[in-house]
């Protein structure tokens, strides 16, 4: 029983619940077991290390996702060129729906793994890309999902992705540079953490914790709420940063959901305003903004 108690406690502990997806169609001629193993050995990883001591009950595990496709593998330098997708999923308060929390795709998600390496990660002497990578994306996430609950709730675990981002700039791969692209790594953590953007912070947790969680209670109000942040705080963060990728790629993976909350819903007048906004964000976006003055 002691035993038990024991790994009931350690379950407790892990923030990140993540299903990790290797594709190799590209790669020919090279054993399948490579790929199984670093699939394996990423899932393990990422689950069972707690990146916090945050305590997470086990039905609070983020739900994530990373999809991995491998465009090249040299066998003898063990080097991987990839492409991933990301993407981490919240429950909402009160209904049987998850939204997502992030859905976005790095295109250089490049590192070098042997089969049977083991992963080790310390935070203040970040020298290995694989875990430097999965270390980003795991404070990301948390960070992301604790804004949601509390304004500014994830300011400490988002802090140390970007300190990561920073002691990573001494590896030798792309994604990690100042001004290397406007949505790599850097771009995204630094944004999301720079003073002009914290109107886009306390978006996230007007849009999560007072829209989508109220509506269970009451649709109206919940979907109010929604429409007050996107015309205040989501508008004010494009206003003051319009550089900043953070509410194109916000409003991309938003696009669906945002679409089904006012379709058919709502004044005239909130709608016209919501489109005015999302529309200024992310014209490419068009079809769906307009299915919400429908």
């Amino acid at each position: 029983m002691l035993f038990l108690a024991i790994a009931d406690n350690t379950i407790k502990s892990q923030e990140l619940l993540a299903k990790v997806t290797i594709n190799h169609n590209q790669i020919q001629g090279t054993d399948a077991s490579v790929f199984d193993n670093l699939q394996q050995t990423l899932e393990q990883f990422i689950n069972d290390r707690q990146w916090t001591t945050l305590q997470f009950q086990k039905n609070e595990r983020i739900v994530c996702n990373f999809n991995i496709t491998v465009t090249k593998y040299d066998q003898s330098s063990n080097a991987f060129t990839c492409t991933a997708l990301i993407q981490a999923n919240r429950p909402v308060y009160n209904a049987a729906y998850t939204t997502t929390l992030y859905n976005n795709q790095d295109a250089d998600f490049n590192f070098e793994f042997a089969q049977f390496d083991q992963l080790n990660f310390n935070e203040e002497m970040v020298d290995n890309q694989l875990t430097a990578l999965i270390a980003y994306y795991a404070y990301l996430i948390i960070g992301l999902d604790l804004d949601t609950f509390s304004p500014l709730g994830g300011e400490d675990i988002l802090q140390r992705c970007l300190n990561l981002a920073n002691n990573a700039q001494n590896l030798n791969f792309t994604g990690w540079k100042a001004f290397e692209n406007d949505r790599n790594r850097f771009a995204i953590i630094n944004d999301y953490m720079d003073g002009a953007m914290q109107p886009f912070r306390q978006f996230q947790y007007d849009y999560y914790r007072t829209g989508l969680d109220e509506m269970a209670n009451n649709a109206e109000r919940g979907r109010t709420n929604i429409s007050t942040a996107i015309e205040t705080n989501l508008k004010k963060a494009h206003e003051d940063k319009p550089l900043s990728m953070l509410p194109q790629i916000w409003t991309d993976y938003k696009k669906d959901e945002l679409a089904n909350i006012y379709k058919g819903k709502g004044t005239q007048k909130e709608k016209e305003a919501v489109y005015e906004v999302l529309f200024s964000i992310n014209a490419s976006q068009s079809n769906y903004w307009d299915k919400i003055k429908d």
